[in-house]
C-alpha cells in the first residue's frame, strides 16, 4: 500500500485580510500542489505573533513573513525567498496624510497616528525607525497611536479624520508609485491622501523555508516559485496574494531576471493582411513544439503548422474584417499532451497603404489556469448551490450579498434590508457577543424557525450569516418534550387525580353539610340566647378555612390534570393588555410592600386563547417575580412589566425583577413540574404556565443572572385577521 506524502504546511501572515485572500490562498495551494505533486495546505495565521511562534516551535514548513522575520530566521532556515516588486527586492515606507491637511516632520508634534500592527514592517516599524533616527520619539511626538490591523483600515481612519498620519509600503520613494498602492486599498479616495516623507529602504518580505522540509522539497518549491511569473502560464494573478511579481533567493547577489516556465507558451506576433509574420517573439524561440526563430516574412500557418495556425489565422481575419479585435480559446495536442490556449487579436493602423492594417496576436498557454478555474468555480458555486440561506452584511446591516436560497426563503429581504428580523437578530447577536457554549439565536418567521450561524468578516468589516431551517427539529423537540412530560406525569396525574378527587368530593360535601348544620344550630341557639352560640361561630370559621384548603387542593389536582393532557379547546380572541392590567391589580397588594412598578405597554395585536388561562399565567409570573424580591430592599427593587409587538408581528410580554437571580442549574429546571426552591410552594406554577403558553402556540422562556435579577418572556402569535373580533369554540 502506498503511504500518501504528508502535506506541506504553508502559513500566511495575517495582514493579507480575510475575504478574498482566503479564496486566493486556496487557489495558490492548489497551484503549488499541482506543480509539486505533493499536497500543500495554506493557512492564514491569526496574528504576526502567532506566525512567529509557529516558526520558532518548528510547526510550519513554509511561511510568508515580514521583512524582519525573514532576516531573523534566515540563518536557521533552509532558504529565504524575497518578494520582487517593480524589479526590486527591497522597498520603502511612506508617511501619508490627508491632502487637505498636509504635514511635514516638523509639524507632527501632537498629531494622531494610525498604524497597521505592531510587527507590520511598512505599516509601523519602518516609520518608527525613521522617526527615531531623526531624534523624534513616537511616544512623545504623537498624541495618540492606534493599531488598525490592515493598511486599508489605517488609511480609512486618516480619511475619516480619526487619525492624521499613517504609513504604507512603496517600491520607490516617489509620489506616483505611492498613489498606485493607495488606490489598491482605498480606490478613488487615494486622491484625498498625499505622501510627505519616505523612509530608508529595507529588504522585502518573503517566504521562509524551514528545516522541517527536506532539501529536495525545498529545491523543488524554490524552482516552482521563482518560475511562477513571466512564463506565460497564466498563473501570474496568483502572485496577487503577495502583492508581488515574483520571488528571488535572498542569498543571490542581486535580483536575477525572473525565469520562464519550461512548458509554458507565450507568443506575440504581428500579421500583415496576407497573414505573414512581420514580427514574432516567444521567450524560448519555440511555440507548439516548433522552432519559430526564422518566422519573419513567412505565412503563420507555415510557421506554426496547420493545426495551431488555422485557428489563429481565422481569428486574425475575423478581427481585421470587424475592426474590433477578438478572443478565442482552443485546445491542441502538443508533444502528446492536451494543452489549452487563449488567443487575442487586435487590429492596428496600416504601416503602408499597400500592406494594409497589421493584426497583433497574443497567445498564452492557459492549461494550468483553466484547471485552477475549475476548482474556483467549484468553490464559488458553494453559496449559489447551498440549500440554506446565506447572507453577507455590512457593519450597519446593509445587505451585500444573499444567495438564491435566501431570496426564496425571505422574499422581502431586499425590501426590508437592515429592518428584516433575520438581519436585526444577526446584528444583535454580534453586538452582544455570545458566551462560550451559548446556543445560536433562533428567529421565528412565518411559522418557521431559523437557527442563525453568525461569523464576523474582518476586511471589509461585516457579518456572514447562515440560516438553518430548524422548524422540523423544533417541532420534534416540542413533541418530545410533550411526550416526556406525558410519560412522567401521565400515570402520576391520573392516579393522583383519581385518588384525590374522590376524597376531595367527600371532604367538600361533608364540610358543606357541616357548615349548613352548624349555621342552622347557631340560628336556633341565638334565638334562645344560649351562651354556646359564640362557640359555634368559632367552629364555622374553622370549617370555612378547611373548605378553602380543600378548594386549593382541588386547584392543584386540576393543574396536574392540565399537565397530563391537552387543555380544553375553548378559544377566543383575547386583548392582552386588559388581561395584563387585571393581573397586576390582583398582585398590587403584595407588590406595594416589595418593589416599585414600572410599566411599558405599547399597542399589541390580539391573540387567540383562553382569557382565564392567560390571566392565570400572568398572575403566576407576576407573583413569582414579586416574591423573588426581598421586602428589606423594597426601596431598591423594581418590577418592570413590558408589552410590545415583536419583529414578526408576535406579542411579547416581559416580566423583569431585580431579585437575587438564579444559578444556571436552577434556571435549567425552572419549568419542571414539582421543582421549587420555596418550601411552601408545590412547584407547579411555572410548569403549568409553560403548558398553557405552549398550548396557545407560544413560548415561555427565562433569563437570569445571579445578583442581577430574572426576566420571564411570554411570546404569543397574533390572532389571524380573519379570527379577530370573534370567538371560536
Amino acid at each position: 500500500m502506498t503511504i500518501p506524502a504528508a502535506p506541506i504546511r504553508f502559513l500566511l501572515s495575517p495582514s493579507l485580510g480575510e475575504v478574498k485572500e482566503h479564496v486566493r490562498a486556496e487557489l495558490f495551494s492548489r497551484a503549488l500542489t499541482q506543480r509539486l505533486g505533493r499536497p500543500v495546505v495554506v493557512e492564514l495565521a491569526p496574528s504576526y505573533e502567532a506566525l512567529e511562534r509557529e516558526l520558532s516551535e518548528g510547526r510550519v514548513d513554509l511561511a510568508w513573513a515580514t521583512a524582519e522575520q525573514c532576516t531573523a530566521f534566515e540563518p536557521s532556515a533552509r532558504a529565504v525567498l524575497r518578494a520582487v516588486r517593480s524589479g526590486l527586492w527591497y522597498y520603502h515606507a511612506a508617511l501619508v496624510c490627508r491632502a487637505d491637511a498636509p504635514l511635514t516632520l516638523e509639524r507632527l508634534k501632537g498629531t494622531r497616528a494610525a498604524w497597521v500592527a505592531p510587527r507590520s514592517t511598512g505599516g509601523h516599524l519602518m516609520a518608527v525607525r525613521h522617526l527615531l533616527a531623526r531624534g523624534m520619539n513616537p511616544a512623545d511626538t504623537f498624541s495618540e497611536q492606534r493599531f488598525h490591523g490592515t493598511y486599508r483600515k489605517a488609511l480609512l481612519a486618516v480619511l475619516a479624520g480619526e487619525a492624521d498620519v499613517a504609513a504604507i509600503y512603496s517600491s520607490h520613494p516617489e509620489e506616483n508609485t505611492v498613489r498606485a498602492y493607495l488606490a489598491e486599498h482605498v480606490g478613488a479616495n487615494e486622491r484625498k491622501l498625499i505622501p510627505f516623507e519616505f523612509t530608508e529602504p529595507t529588504l522585502a518580505d518573503g517566504l521562509i523555508f524551514t528545516t522541517r522540509m527536506a532539501e529536495a522539497d525545498v529545491a523543488a518549491l524554490v524552482s516552482v516559485l521563482t518560475t511562477l511569473a513571466g512564463g506565460g502560464s497564466g498563473l501570474e494573478p496568483l502572485l496577487g496574494l503577495f502583492d508581488s511579481e515574483g520571488f528571488v533567493l535572498s542569498s543571490a547577489p542581486r535580483p536575477p531576471a525572473l525565469r520562464t516556465a519550461r512548458r509554458a507558451e507565450y507568443l506575440a506576433v504581428d500579421l500583415d493582411a496576407r497573414e505573414r509574420c512581420m514580427r514574432l517573439w516567444t521567450p524560448t524561440g519555440t511555440a507548439f513544439g516548433r522552432d519559430v526563430r526564422q518566422a519573419e516574412g513567412r505565412p503563420l500557418e507555415e510557421v506554426l503548422g496547420a493545426e495551431a495556425g488555422d485557428a489563429l489565422v481565422a481569428l486574425a481575419r475575423a478581427a481585421r474584417h470587424s475592426g474590433v479585435g477578438g478572443r478565442v480559446e482552443y485546445r491542441l495536442e502538443v508533444e502528446g499532451e492536451t494543452r489549452w490556449y487563449a488567443a487575442q487579436a487586435t487590429v492596428r493602423g496600416p504601416v503602408t497603404d499597400a500592406a494594409g492594417p497589421l493584426t497583433a496576436l497574443l497567445v498564452r498557454d492557459v492549461t494550468e489556469l483553466r484547471a485552477l478555474e475549475e476548482e474556483l468555480y467549484r468553490l464559488a458555486s458553494f453559496p449559489l448551490l447551498h440549500p440554506e440561506p446565506m447572507l453577507e452584511l455590512g457593519p450597519g446591516g446593509e445587505l451585500h450579498y444573499a444567495n438564491p436560497a435566501a431570496h426564496t426563503a425571505f422574499p422581502d429581504l431586499m425590501v426590508r434590508g437592515a429592518r428584516h428580523p433575520l438581519v436585526a437578530a444577526a446584528q444583535s447577536w454580534a453586538r452582544r457577543g455570545a458566551a462560550v457554549g451559548e446556543s445560536p439565536p433562533i428567529v421565528q418567521l412565518g411559522g418557521r424557525h431559523w437557527e442563525l450561524s453568525v461569523s464576523p468578516l474582518v476586511d471589509p468589516e461585516g457579518l456572514r450569516v447562515f440560516a438553518n431551517n430548524v422548524t422540523a427539529r423544533k417541532q420534534m423537540e416540542a413533541q418530545l418534550f410533550k411526550a416526556d412530560r406525558m410519560a412522567a406525569l401521565g400515570s402520576l396525574a391520573a392516579a393522583v387525580g383519581h385518588e384525590m378527587n374522590n376524597p376531595l368530593a367527600y371532604m367538600v360535601a361533608n364540610l358543606g353539610f357541616a357548615r349548613e348544620e352548624l349555621a342552622r344550630l347557631k340560628a336556633a341557639l341565638s334565638e334562645e340566647g344560649h351562651a354556646l352560640a359564640g362557640d359555634v361561630d368559632d367552629m364555622l370559621e374553622a370549617l370555612t378555612e378547611a373548605t378553602d384548603g380543600a378548594d386549593r387542593l382541588k386547584d392543584t389536582v386540576q393543574d396536574l390534570r392540565l399537565l397530563s393532557r391537552a387543555p380544553p379547546e375553548h378559544r377566543e380572541t383575547v386583548e392582552v393588555l386588559p388581561v395584563l392590567e387585571h393581573a397586576l391589580s390582583l398582585v398590587r397588594g403584595e407588590l406595594r410592600h416589595r418593589a416599585r412598578l414600572e410599566k411599558d405597554f405599547r399597542p399589541v395585536p390580539p391573540v387567540e386563547g383562553d382569557e382565564a388561562r392567560l390571566g392565570q399565567v400572568f398572575v403566576k409570573l407576576l407573583l413569582n417575580a414579586v416574591q423573588a424580591m426581598s421586602e428589606l430592599d423594597a426601596t431598591r427593587n423594581v418590577l418592570r412589566v413590558a408589552a410590545y409587538t415583536g419583529p414578526g408581528g408576535e406579542v411579547v410580554v416581559e416580566v423583569q425583577d431585580t431579585g437575587m437571580g438564579m444559578a444556571p442549574e436552577v434556571l435549567a429546571r425552572l419549568f419542571e413540574p414539582f421543582f421549587t426552591t420555596r418550601p411552601a410552594s408545590a412547584g407547579l406554577g411555572l410548569s403549568v404556565s409553560h403548558a398553557i403558553v405552549t398550548s396557545l402556540g407560544g413560548t415561555l422562556r427565562a433569563e437570569s443572572r445571579e445578583g442581577v435579577g430574572t426576566i420571564l418572556t411570554v411570546i404569543l402569535p397574533a390572532a389571524l385577521p380573519s379570527h379577530r373580533g370573534k370567538g371560536t369554540e
